[in-house]
């Protein structure tokens, strides 16, 4: 996909840390913001979800849900948010099946060792459920700010 072309965001419903199921269904109307990342309590991952949790705030006055995905369990999630005090909901998707939907569930190499992992990666729906803007293989340093400034371009 390239950052350019409007794609139908694949459906979804998934677990939140929020305590309700959100669908894609869920966001019609306003925009909203899927960081897919690694794994809940890894240097890397903490510092995108509090970056994200830093704008949150200013993503909601733009009236953007912003959602942060991984595989972790609802109990992992739950642990990760009280012991980071993160503001970002997060998506469980233990099945993998959102990952695979949007295509981070990729071939990874790490220390000469080949595995399948969650590619990081950043989608904006629009309030139509298009995906407006991908960004894959994130660099987390100055992300955030970079989507935030996206949504307000919209």
């Amino acid at each position: 996909m390239s950052d350019t072309s409007l794609t139908a965001a694949p459906e979804f419903s998934l677990p939140s840390s929020s305590g309700e199921t959100v669908s894609l269904s869920d966001l019609a109307g306003n925009p909203a913001v899927l960081f897919f990342y690694p794994r809940d309590n890894t240097p890397g991952c903490t510092t995108e979800n509090l970056d994200f949790t830093a704008l949150y705030g200013e993503f909601q006055s733009l009236n953007c849900a912003v959602f942060g995905v991984s595989k972790d369990s609802m109990a992992s999630h739950e642990k990760f948010i009280s012991k980071k005090a993160l503001a970002v909901p997060l998506l469980s998707d233990e099945d993998g099946t959102l990952c695979e939907d949007f295509g981070v569930w990729v071939e990874k190499k790490m220390y000469g060792k080949t595995f399948m992992g969650i590619e990081r990666a950043t989608f904006l729906i629009d309030g139509d459920g298009q995906i407006v803007k991908a960004w894959r293989k994130v660099k987390v340093k100055d992300h955030a700010q970079e989507v935030l400034d996206a949504v307000r371009a919209l």
